[in-house]
């Protein structure tokens, strides 16, 4: 197994990795949308969805993947009322239209209003 790790998306906020490559495939830890520099959160559902594509692509890009090697995602809202505006922007980044599942959860960790996951083949 392979940790993967990149100062390009926000660090893990507790005793987790960014994600592991194992047996061809990468499995990530959840991404939120704040900025890998300060740690803040971005304003609303879309800045926030949005920041959280960019900090996954971050991190697919270190486990030397990409969103069109996505076949799996998990997706949490802390609000159901946000499911369009969120499809909004993952449809931009997810255009292979990857297996996902999509829950509202009670709370993200910094009270966010989404976070992503997702499961990636990848070339060891």
């Amino acid at each position: 197994m392979k940790i993967v790790a990149t100062e390009k998306a926000p660090a893990a906020l507790g005793p987790y990795s960014q994600g592991y490559i194992h047996g061809g495939m990468f499995y990530s830890a959840g991404q939120l949308g704040a900025d890998p520099a300060t740690g803040n959160l971005a304003e609303g559902i879309e800045g926030q969805a949005d920041r959280a594509c960019q900090n996954m692509a971050a991190v697919l890009e270190a486990a030397g993947t990409s969103f069109d090697k996505v076949v799996k995602t998990t997706c949490f809202l802390a609000d159901m009322g946000d499911f369009a505006a969120f499809n909004e922007v993952y449809a931009k980044y997810f255009t292979s239209k990857p297996a996902r599942s999509c829950v509202a959860v009670k709370t993200l960790p910094k009270n966010a209003l989404c976070e992503i996951e997702v499961i990636a083949a990848v070339e060891e």
